[in-house]
């Protein structure tokens, strides 16, 4: 299975977003969203590890409110995020730990995650699907 794929869009940046899982949607939909603004770690540095909590009103927030403390995370500590363990995933909250690289150069600079045709999916056969739309 793909991890995401981006998708065409005039003047953003949008992106479908597979897991087989909730929590590996959250993963590829972070990846996915670095991955597409060109987000480039630098080689051979030593990885580091951040905690997050996050609690929002429902799952569609919950993702929003995760890939914005990502943003915020990469603008601030200077990281690309490669992974994700999580220690609590609910329909509300998250607790995890990332790893993550540091930043050598960012390809697009995304402003913010939007909730512009925001869609959160399961499909028959109970993997998850996301399409997200970033302002650049």
């Amino acid at each position: 299975m793909k991890k995401f794929e981006i998708l065409e869009h005039k003047a953003d940046l949008k992106i479908r977003v597979f897991g087989k899982t909730k929590e590996e949607l959250f993963e590829n939909a972070m990846v996915g969203m670095l991955k597409a603004g060109k987000y480039q770690k630098k080689l051979k540095s030593q990885s580091s590890k951040v905690k997050v909590r996050i609690k929002s009103i429902d799952l569609i927030s919950l993702l929003v409110d995760f890939l914005s403390e990502i943003l915020y995370l990469v603008e601030t500590k200077k990281l690309v995020f490669e992974k994700i363990k999580f220690k609590k995933f609910t329909e509300k909250e998250i607790e995890a730990e990332l790893s993550g690289r540091p930043l050598k150069r960012m390809g697009v600079h995304i402003k913010g995650v939007t909730y512009h045709d925001l869609n959160i999916h399961q499909e028959k056969d109970g993997s998850w699907q996301a399409t997200i739309l970033f302002d650049i």
